[in-house]
């Protein structure tokens, strides 16, 4: 049986987290070729250089900015016992597991508020311009996005109490899980009809980056799907051939280079009139091929 002292480990052994997060990325770039699941629009060779680099600028800024932070405060908060999960002397397993679906479901609700708070969104809508969904999408979000999320990350930690094994836990998940719910994967349909019951699935991350606001305002988790469905924002109903991947006011490939996204916080946005939905003869909880 894990011991206690287990959970003040900061990091899952190197090995897993690699084997994890690499292994998940090359396969499913393997199988976005083999089988996509949307028409691409831009060049991919130029869209994932741009989108490399704005992922090492959000990873560097994790580095310098989240990690110094957060993991000092993780180990403070399990040796002091503070937050929702010290509460109870839980078993290393409960206690692992609640702070996965605490930390994803506290992050559902930052998602939302990016969309919601105009000065939140301004630095989130660089990751929904991209007008093509893969992969690649997962990890290009702007360097100012990150630095905004610390506090709130802080606040999960302490709040919840969370563990630094249970933090590294829960952040290599969520990595593997949004490289693969952003991805340009066509699932068999009777698996992924399944599997969205559980958790995201590029079909249903997919209708969260269109440009119609009623399909954008839905499908707000990360790992798991059950706060979509606990809340009533969940919508499958969405034929993915139909799905216009972007932002209404950024269709044009002249207004996503490397330095407008990069500026794209710091200027006015693009107003346009967005799509507010579709009417489907299906419930929003049928997926939809």
């Amino acid at each position: 049986m894990a011991r206690r002292s287990d959970l003040k480990k900061s990091e899952l052994p190197g090995w897993l987290s690699t084997m994890l997060i690499f292994g998940t990325m090359a396969a499913v770039v393997v199988m976005e070729l083999k089988r996509p699941l949307r028409k691409e629009r831009e060049d991919k060779v130029s869209r994932n250089m741009r989108n490399a680099t704005l992922a090492l600028l959000a990873a560097a800024t994790v580095g310098l900015a989240e990690k110094p932070v957060v993991a000092p405060l993780a180990l403070a908060v399990h040796k002091k016992r503070l937050g929702f999960l010290k509460l109870y002397r839980l078993p290393v397993w409960a206690d692992l597991m609640l702070s996965v679906l605490l930390l994803d479901y506290t992050l559902y609700i930052w998602h939302y508020l990016t969309h919601k708070v105009p000065f939140l969104w301004r630095f989130h809508r660089p990751h929904h311009v991209d007008r093509d969904l893969d992969a690649s999408t997962a990890l290009r979000f702007h360097f100012g996005e990150l630095l905004l999320s610390v506090p709130w990350r802080a606040a999960q930690v302490s709040l919840l109490g969370v563990s630094p094994l249970g933090l590294a836990l829960w952040q290599t998940l969520t990595l593997v899980e949004i490289m693969f719910h952003h991805s340009n994967l066509r699932l068999p349909f009777a698996w992924e009809r399944r599997l969205c019951r559980l958790i995201v699935t590029p079909r249903m991350h997919g209708i969260h980056h269109s440009v119609v606001r009623g399909e954008t305002d839905s499908n707000w988790g990360t790992i798991f799907s059950w706060p979509d469905y606990l809340h009533g924002t969940v919508r499958l109903n969405v034929l993915q051939d139909s799905i216009d991947i972007g932002v209404v006011g950024y269709q044009d490939p002249a207004q996503l280079t490397l330095g407008n996204v990069l500026a794209m916080p710091f200027q006015p946005e693009i107003k346009a009139i967005a799509p507010e939905g579709r009417l489907l003869p299906v419930p929003r909880t049928a997926l939809a091929p």
